[in-house]
């Protein structure tokens, strides 16, 4: 507030200089706030009529007005509002004919507000530290590989060597040479080639038994285009722990490479690579039983995790639970939400039945979201818009989905019916309401209102 006291006047900026390590910075984004903001009218009493953007752009670029022009025309859009109405003159409407169709485009609020400054980079209209940050940083291209070397169960110093050879920031020969330093090049672990960084990690006799040492360890050939194509060998996995294994494996390496290197060249210590393997070995067995990930049931991954001494995490066991459906009381009316989600498509859906578990009606309806919890939310809110339609007040409803459950504390089982018209709903290109039971769902239905269970796999 206080630099806002000093540096603006009438809501314009000073031109004289302020003794202020803040406002010199400030001053050098504002012409940026203003080309990617506009005006949300109010009362208009803090909008420059003919210089702001609250139209569009600025009625001066619009309707092509010369700044020496603006001293005899009104100044704030306040002006040529009357009683929460437009109230163009004649003479400005003889002058600009289409300055009337510009300004009706924008309506007027009932009640007396300020004027807002609107942010056109977000939804709400506000401009935030974080949305400030997202605009102004530079914008690079997404690594596929970039959340890949980072894990909580590798030693964060390790995975940064493995981020610098990505992006080939390690101080190999070559590197050196690009960087003007002049130098005779040999590889230190297998003297016989320059070093280079593919070389010194890959081709190099020393780096090179690790590798074939990992191929034999995950029992395949391991072949690779560009340094990206190494951490698909973590896709090969069906577990997480057995990918946060051989990731771990892979960064080892690295490193291992990198140490022997440096002691062989700064310290004259001849590497040892039985030495080094058994601290790459150790290393990826801490990694493995520390995590918290789980295993699976693969005689694969099983044979991976072994290889390097890892204690298998088993997944947590599954179970039947036996789940019966239950009419509402007597005046009540029961609705199973239900919602379905594929990577293309999503949909929701709901199924009316009373206390004598006739089917009252039911609806389904394609969505465009991008998650199941929105489908089941959907589902959610488009029942209870039904029922209100419908003069049904007595309403229960039950969603098999936990989060919508936690949201409305609403029962969570008995979803069957409900759960195979989502699945119907995927194909519909607009909302499809039933009067009678659908032939896809009739023997679940039947089921239901026979009470004969149905089960549930439930994972603890």
């Amino acid at each position: 507030m206080i630099l806002k006291s000093r540096a603006l006047r009438n809501g314009i900026m000073v031109k004289h200089h302020i003794f202020s390590s803040l406002w010199s910075s400030i001053k050098q984004e504002v012409h940026v706030i203003i080309s990617n903001a506009s005006w949300k009218v109010g009362n208009g009493q803090s909008i420059n009529l003919w210089m702001d953007a609250w139209c569009g752009n600025s009625l001066a670029e619009t309707l092509n007005i010369h700044t020496s022009v603006l001293i005899w025309l009104p100044k704030k859009v306040s002006d040529i509002i009357h009683n929460q109405h437009w109230l163009i003159p004649h003479y400005l409407d003889s002058l600009y004919p289409t300055l009337k169709n510009l300004v009706l485009q924008i309506d007027i609020p009932v009640d007396d507000v300020p004027d807002s400054l609107i942010w056109k980079g977000t939804d709400n209209g506000l401009l935030c530290l974080k949305d400030a940050y997202e605009f102004k940083r530079r914008q690079y291209p997404k690594l596929s590989w970039g959340k890949v070397i980072w894990s909580k169960d590798i030693q964060p110093s390790r995975s940064l060597l493995a981020w610098r050879i990505m992006l080939n920031k390690i101080p190999t020969d070559d590197n050196l040479r690009e960087r003007g330093c002049n130098l005779t090049s040999m590889c230190s672990l297998c003297n016989s080639n320059i070093e280079t960084m593919f070389h010194l990690f890959f081709e190099c006799r020393f780096a090179f038994g690790f590798w074939c040492w990992l191929a034999t360890s995950l029992d395949m050939i391991i072949q690779f285009q560009s340094l990206e194509d190494i951490w698909s060998l973590c896709n090969r996995a069906i577990s997480a722990q057995c990918r946060i294994v051989i990731k771990a494996a892979i960064i080892n390496i690295m490193y291992a490479v990198w140490i022997a290197r440096n002691n062989a060249r700064f310290k004259n210590i001849k590497p040892n690579w039985n030495s080094s393997l058994a601290w790459i070995v150790v290393n990826v067995m801490l990694s493995g039983n520390h995590t918290n990930s789980l295993a699976s049931a693969s005689i694969r991954d099983f044979t991976i995790l072994k290889a390097f001494k890892v204690n298998l995490n088993p997944p947590k066991p599954s179970f039947l639970r036996e789940v019966i459906w239950q009419p509402p009381p007597p005046q009540w009316i029961k609705c199973n939400i239900g919602g379905a989600f594929t990577s293309s498509a999503a949909a929701c859906a709901g199924l009316f039945r009373n206390s004598s578990a006739d089917f009252i009606c039911g609806f389904a309806s394609r969505l465009n979201t991008s998650s199941a919890f929105s489908a089941e939310l959907y589902g959610f809110i488009n029942a209870v818009d039904f029922a209100v339609s419908r003069g049904w007040n007595n309403l229960w409803i039950e969603s098999d989905s936990e989060l919508v459950v936690k949201a409305y504390k609403s029962a969570t089982e008995g979803n069957h019916c409900a759960d195979g018209l989502a699945k119907l709903g995927l194909n519909l290109n607009s909302v499809l309401i039933w009067n009678d039971v659908p032939v896809e769902i009739r023997d679940s239905f039947d089921s239901n209102k026979h009470g004969k269970p149905c089960f549930r796999v439930v994972h603890s």
